[in-house]
């Protein structure tokens, strides 16, 4: 049993419950109380642990990402989404089981110190010959200690087919849906506290055929798996679809069977009144990833918007190669930044950007009911942030100190109860040894690349 006290929480529940000094008790991997004051404990071995000056929060989700990318980051730094995959896709063609295993690792623990308990990955690129690229992530995963929705995501529309890749970084239809079946088969977990998740994931319209992007969604429907792609995140993409498809992306997205209550879609920027009306109507998910979209100069997303019409909206990191920092907890302002200079100073609320990271997204994931928020009986993962320190000093209120200070210090993360980070410091891996097999993938990459 474990003991957390003296610290205040922010419990992210349905009616908003915080305590200003107050207590968690952790059982089995699992949360048994919450309340304010001093814990109330039986008489067997506790561990307690002084949470003054912290604030406890939900572990963060992160909705949307591309671990592999760890190893190209500060390229095509003044592209467009378009020039910038452009650019990329031919290193990425060099990728094999053992760089995306030290990328994965390096990413998830960036991710376990910014306060991230849950990840995504968006996996689309799997070369000829490059080995069992979805065991490599599982395992990576296992090591660091979060927990893992790998997406099996594909591409099979080349450059002579009219879609964006070239050729030789894009899969047969055929190969690409057994791909995908065979992960759900080997790796996906339905229970309630799983560690790994997989979700069916056909990259972009402008990298798949309708061909590709009817099947998936078929197939995740028949395993009772999530589905996951990239939707209306640039202007070009949205003309793109208007030339080829004669719509815009969600009505194409709609036309294929890819909105519903099972799927959540990265980026959604370029949305009009109609398509957000669409995405509510039919429960769609949105993982908004505001600093990838600002690095790749791609918009501002419609989040109070989407927010106020009910779509369930979470927060992603994106690739390290479209968004460097990769820091969840930073995501937080970057999200309330991105609203406000879409909507004005009103447009988002710390509590609403905290809430993006956590509930908004476990509903993405469909894990509302395990995660995303502290209350009894959820897993026990949990966010421990000091801000006592000078970069806090002066903001009387914690949630507003986490959200529009520096990025706060990891006193501890929890996953099921198992430290992953204590006094911030990775505790499950070596991050000394994550930092050199991520230059050692970056470096292989790009000689390869060279050849």
């Amino acid at each position: 049993m474990i003991v957390i006290e003296g610290c205040a929480i922010v419990t992210v529940d349905g009616d908003g419950t915080e305590y200003t000094d107050g207590h968690l008790v952790i059982d089995d991997g699992r949360i048994v109380a919450v309340g304010s004051d001093a814990a109330r404990t039986a008489d067997e071995p506790v561990q307690r642990i002084d949470g003054t000056g912290c604030l406890a929060t939900p572990g963060l989700v992160n909705t949307h990402h591309h671990l592999y990318q760890w190893a190209t980051r500060g390229l095509a730094q003044q592209e467009n989404l378009f020039g910038w995959l452009t650019e990329l896709y031919p290193l990425w063609a060099g990728l094999d089981a053992n760089l995306v295993a030290a990328t994965t690792g390096a990413g998830l623990g960036w991710l376990a110190l910014s306060g991230c308990t849950t990840s995504t990955d968006h996996h689309y690129v799997h070369p000829t010959g490059g080995g069992d690229l979805m065991a490599a992530q599982v395992e990576a995963a296992g090591e660091v200690g979060l927990r893992f929705h790998p997406c099996r995501g594909s591409m099979d529309l080349g450059r002579s087919r009219g879609g964006l890749p070239p050729d030789h970084v894009v899969e047969d239809t055929d190969a690409a849906l057994a791909g995908t079946e065979d992960a759900i088969d080997r790796f996906h977990d339905p229970a309630d506290d799983a560690m790994v998740r997989i979700a069916v994931a056909p990259c972009s319209p402008f990298s798949v055929t309708t061909t590709l992007m009817t099947e998936a969604a078929d197939l995740a429907r028949r395993k009772g798996v999530r589905l996951h792609t990239h939707l209306a995140e640039t202007v070009e993409e949205a003309q793109y679809c208007q030339r080829v498809h004669g719509c815009d992306p969600v009505e194409y997205a709609e036309s294929l069977g890819w909105l519903g209550d099972d799927v959540w879609l990265a980026h959604a920027v370029h949305l009009d009144a109609a398509a957000v009306a669409r995405l509510a109507a039919t429960g769609t998910g949105v993982a908004h990833c505001p600093s990838s979209n600002a690095r790749l100069g791609a918009g501002l997303a419609p989040v109070r918007d989407l927010l106020d019409a009910g779509v369930p909206v979470g927060l992603g990191v994106d690739g390290p190669a479209s968004q460097e920092a990769n820091h969840l907890g930073a995501e937080l302002r970057q999200a309330l930044y991105a609203a406000r200079l879409r909507g004005g100073p009103a447009a988002l609320a710390a509590r609403e950007a905290l809430s993006l990271a956590t509930m908004g997204g476990a509903r993405c994931l469909g894990r509302s009911g395990d995660i995303g928020s502290i209350e009894v009986g959820k897993l026990a993962d949990i966010a421990l942030w000091r801000l006592d320190g000078l970069g806090h000093a002066g903001i009387a209120d914690p949630v507003a100190a986490l959200v529009l200070g520096p990025p706060a210090p990891l006193e501890l993360l929890l996953v099921g109860g198992q430290p992953v980070v204590a006094r911030g410091e990775l505790r499950t891996v070596d991050e000394r040894e994550l930092v050199r097999r991520a230059g050692r993938a970056q470096r292989t990459l790009m000689r390869r690349a060279d050849r």
